[in-house]
């Protein structure tokens, strides 16, 4: 039977070893993070390990990736190499990674595909491995999935909802599918809300189909949040944690009923 996830963050609110708590209550079996600090994720780790909760993987920054493809990188070639290593201390074997933002990104260029490659090659040899998240632009993920055989796939459902209408990425990287991020929205373009599934517009029929299609074994993991995000909706800005929580699981176990 697969795992199901929320990413710790769903709850800004509550301290996460209180959150842990409440997810594991609930049935949860897995979380992931953004990326923090070396002694957050420390903290996590063991606050997980407490709850019985998989840390399964952290997410990269995503705030100031399209510097990756400039000549002065601001920094996040080293942000993206210490999220490795924060993986590698909180023993969450996965990195989910961004490779660009927005609808005109910097066009890929040699000295990105260089800071990829270090990126590849210090995972690595830390054992942890790489998840590419779809996002607006097929071609850097195309690139990026041909470039690193060993990389996987993060598959947003939301993502494609809201940012590539029409584009299914299943089909093209399915049989690289390492891990999920879940969640609905209206349909808008560039609305990415972030809501619990059936909460939104998204055919989740289609979802599980694909899930089921490529013989997914691994979390399925809600990446939701219980204040606004991205669109304009707060539907959630008056519900307890709980209850919130309690919503999310039984989505979630909806979609693990329907592959």
């Amino acid at each position: 039977m697969l795992t199901l996830g929320i990413n710790l963050h769903a709850l800004k609110e509550l301290h996460y070893d209180t959150c842990l708590r409440e997810m594991a209550d609930i049935g949860f079996g897995a979380t992931f993070t953004m990326t923090e600090n070396e002694a957050y994720h420390d903290k996590v780790a063991n606050a997980c390990a407490k709850h019985g909760i998989r840390y399964e993987s952290i997410h990269a920054p995503a705030v100031g990736i399209n510097r990756i493809w400039q000549e002065d990188d601001g920094g996040i070639l080293q942000a993206l190499m210490d999220s490795v290593r924060f993986c590698a201390i909180a023993g969450a074997p996965i990195l989910v990674v961004h490779l660009s933002s927005g609808n005109t990104p910097p066009p890929m260029c040699d000295v990105g595909f260089s800071r990829f490659q270090r990126l590849s090659e210090y995972a690595e040899s830390n054992g942890i491995r790489l998840a590419f998240e779809n996002l607006r632009k097929l071609s850097n993920l195309a690139w990026a999935m041909e470039r690193f055989p060993n990389a996987g796939f993060c598959w947003d459902c939301g993502h494609e909802s809201c940012f590539t209408p029409g584009l299914r990425f299943m089909p093209l990287f399915g049989d690289r599918l390492i891990c999920t991020h879940i969640h609905d929205n209206t349909g808008v373009y560039d609305e990415d809300c972030h809501f619990i599934p059936f909460d939104g517009h998204i055919d989740f029929s289609y979802v599980t189909e694909q899930l089921r299609t490529y013989d997914y074994r691994g979390t399925l993991m809600l990446e939701i949040g219980s204040r606004a995000s991205g669109g304009k909706s707060n539907r959630y800005d008056s519900m307890p944690a709980k209850e919130f929580l309690t919503r999310a699981y039984t989505a979630a176990d909806t979609l693990r009923r329907m592959i």
